[in-house]
């Protein structure tokens, strides 16, 4: 019966540090399950962090697009600014070409003016001339009429004598 007790408090002794094992063994299983349960939580966290992340990410990349297609449009516009200056500065050259042309057709055709002018007057001036002589030229031709007449006159009045 000894034996039987001391088997007894054998297994007593053994269940006791079995029940003390199995109450650390809970006890570290607590603390674990706490702890996983604090990762869970940290990775939920981390996962809300990422998302979040991820979201800036695609707004940082639609920003980094739009300014993207800003710059291809800025410099299409200095592209065709530059076309545009280009063009002024043409047509300047040409209307300076223009004014330059006009002020010496101008000029010529004050000179040709001032000619025609000129003529005019000589064509009045001759055109009178013109008038006088012909008025000369009648009066001539009457007095050679005249003479004529009475030079026949005479001639028939010497024949007739």
């Amino acid at each position: 019966m000894e034996k039987f007790k001391e088997k007894i408090n054998a297994l007593r002794a053994e269940v006791d540090t079995a029940n003390a094992r199995a109450d650390e063994a809970e006890s570290a299983l607590k603390r674990l399950n706490d702890s996983q349960n604090d990762r869970d939580q940290e990775i939920i966290g981390l996962q809300n962090k990422i998302q979040l992340l991820e979201e800036e990410l695609e707004k940082a990349e639609g920003r980094i697009h739009d300014a993207k297609v800003l710059k291809e449009e800025d410099e299409q516009n200095r592209n065709h600014g530059e076309t545009l200056v280009k063009k002024i500065n043409l047509l300047e050259t040409q209307l300076e070409t223009a004014e330059n042309n006009l002020r010496e057709t101008t000029e010529k055709l004050r000179q040709v003016d001032l000619k025609a002018e000129q003529s005019e007057r000589r064509v009045q001036q001759l055109e009178a001339e013109k008038v006088e002589m012909e008025s000369k030229l009648e009066h001539l031709e009457e007095q050679y009429r005249s003479v004529k007449a009475e030079l026949d006159e005479t001639l028939k009045s010497l024949e007739d004598l």
